[in-house]
């Protein structure tokens, strides 16, 4: 969030902010069967929400550090996220967009099964992008990357967080589905994992076609059955096909 508004620090309204935040009713959390608008957010309430998460990260960013200088690690870091934050805001379903450091990740509404599978075909998009971008980095001299991308569905909480008053504000997702894509990306394209990693209530959601493409592993991080597979977006590898060269 950027600062616009300075503010000096008063540690008696600081004190009162603290008791009106751990003062507000629980009741004040509601189940919702959609994603309610940002604006329907304030500092004491929240909305317990049915979403589906995706998300992407680089592999072994850290050691990017030690093979370019900051000026070409600035523009890999700007072309992935770029790319990647506009394939996700294509898809109308999808209704927040985050960026952690080399990690982008979105929020989908999916309250229908063919939602789940248009999530999935968003992970095809990504994965396909990849092979774009490492042509192009590979013609400037730049190393290549390789990316963990992770998709889950369940309960999440949603609620509005920063400081009243200054305009600093963001919605934060609260919930084991955040955390589960997280770490379902973390083991995706690592230890010999393909490019993506879903759960099982991805894989259960699925179309036929869908599934077919996915092969099931017992994970070594919590001894549960995942889903691993390398999939491509048909009109983007043609693309390339046509224009990599």
């Amino acid at each position: 969030m950027e600062v616009t508004n300075h503010i000096l620090y008063d540690i008696d309204k600081s004190a009162e902010r603290i008791d009106d935040i751990l003062s507000a009713g629980n009741g004040n959390f509601e189940d919702k069967g959609y994603l309610p608008s940002r604006s329907s957010l304030t500092y004491t309430n929240g909305f317990y929400v049915y979403v589906t998460a995706l998300f992407i990260d680089i592999v072994g960013s850290s050691d990017m550090t030690d093979e370019h200088k900051r000026p070409v690690l600035a523009k890999k870091y700007r072309s992935f996220i770029s790319e990647c934050t506009a394939i996700m805001n294509s898809e109308n379903i999808c209704m927040e967009i985050n960026i952690n450091g080399d990690c982008v990740w979105g929020v989908f509404e999916t309250p229908k099964k063919s939602d789940i599978d248009t999530v999935f075909s968003v992970s095809a998009q990504l994965n396909s992008l990849i092979k774009i971008l490492n042509h192009k980095l590979k013609k400037k001299g730049y190393s290549e990357i390789s990316v963990g991308i992770g998709i889950d569905y369940g309960r999440a909480l949603m609620v509005k967080a920063g400081y009243s008053g200054s305009g600093l504000n963001d919605v934060i997702w609260m919930g084991d589905v955040v955390n589960s894509a997280s770490h379902l990306s973390g083991e995706a394209g690592r230890n010999g994992r393909k490019p993506l990693v879903v759960s099982s209530c991805i894989y259960d959601n699925l179309n036929e076609h869908n599934q077919g493409l996915l092969t099931s592993f017992n994970s070594t991080v919590d001894w549960t059955t995942k889903y691993e597979g390398n999939i491509i977006n048909t009109s983007m590898d043609e693309w390339y096909q046509e224009h990599c060269k």
